[in-house]
């Protein structure tokens, strides 16, 4: 593997002839010479390079500056542009940190002309031998040249977004078992459901966009994709637009448990408020019984043993009445 002048740059390099792979880790700079033979493909993989990395593949095949410009920015939206002699593509992958509900993404963007394909990378966490792997799976399909390549890559990248969806909807199903769990904890929900929504916020930002570029690739007047593969790029699709469909059924559904934790906060408390209402009501029974016994004026019972069998039997009596009614009641 050829390697920049960073220990964290790297570069990686394929050629295939007629649908076969011919080499591959050879330098940069032989890239033009190999487009110059016919039947040839080439693929470039870029990992964290600088402009000087890029200003050397941009001049073996004559890329557009503003195209180089957002390979080597960050940030850029997901998206397809059109040049005169490329396209240029920007997409995301994603991964979940499933300890912290969190997701992380990976810019990944891609030069494609009609015979070469480059792909740059701003860090090492997407796995492009995934990519490798699924081409040299599929290397029936290698005789499609650019189109095979950018396939593979896709269907990677959805992939990606497809999983982490479903991720998601675990770490939502744990979410629903919390929140209705013997003891209430409210502070786990509450955070669980705040990062679980960060994160889909985040998957819908870079899921939702795919479905316009894939229809910009499928467009049959581009010519970009041939008839031949088709099929496959609309099975990537298909991904796409049913991660994006799932994202916003689970956006949904972290809000109604969100609502609904809420909702149970409210129920516990009014029950807490009967309970301490009706405890409060029983006390009160002894307070103002003894307190009318306490007087210093005579009454019934005055300075006599029937005034403290009396208040006794009362304070008994309906002290037991009020908590058999409010136990029926279900306030107690």
């Amino acid at each position: 593997m050829a390697k920049t002048s960073s220990t964290e740059r790297t570069v990686r390099t394929r050629v295939y002839r007629a649908g076969r792979l011919e080499a591959q880790d050879f330098p940069v700079e032989q890239v033009s010479d190999y487009l110059e033979e016919s039947e040839t493909t080439v693929w470039v993989d870029l990992c964290a390079p600088d402009r000087a990395d890029l200003s050397v593949v941009a001049d073996e095949l004559g890329l557009h500056t503003l195209a180089v410009d957002d390979a080597v920015s960050s940030r850029q939206r997901p998206k397809l542009d059109r040049y005169e002699s490329h396209d240029f593509l920007n997409v995301y992958a994603v991964r979940l940190d499933r300890g912290t509900g969190q997701l992380g993404l990976s810019e990944l963007s891609a030069f494609i002309t009609p015979r070469a394909l480059v792909t740059v990378r701003k860090d090492t966490s997407f796995d492009m031998d995934a990519v490798v792997a699924k081409w040299d799976a599929g290397s029936d399909l290698s005789r499609y040249g650019v189109a095979f390549l950018l396939y593979g890559l896709l269907d990677e990248v959805v992939d990606g977004h497809f999983a982490a969806v479903e991720e998601l909807d675990e770490e939502i199903e744990g979410l629903e078992d919390l929140l209705f769990d013997d003891r209430p904890r409210d502070k786990d929900v509450q955070r669980r459901s705040f990062a679980l929504r960060k994160s889909l916020v985040t998957v819908r930002r870079v899921v939702l966009p795919m479905r316009e570029v894939l229809n910009t690739l499928l467009r049959r007047d581009l010519k970009i994709v041939p008839a031949e593969m088709v099929p496959y790029f609309q099975d990537v699709y298909d991904h796409a637009l049913r991660a994006t469909e799932w994202t916003e059924s689970l956006r949904d559904l972290v809000s109604t448990i969100v609502e609904t934790n809420l909702t149970l906060q409210g129920n516990r408390l009014n029950v807490i408020t009967k309970k301490v209402t009706s405890w409060a009501a029983i006390i009160a029974v002894p307070t103002a019984i003894t307190g009318w016994y306490g007087q210093n004026l005579p009454y019934p019972g005055f300075a006599a043993r029937s005034g403290l069998v009396t208040s006794s039997v009362l304070i008994v009596v309906i002290s037991i009445g009020l908590y058999a009614t409010f136990k029926k009641m279900d306030w107690l």
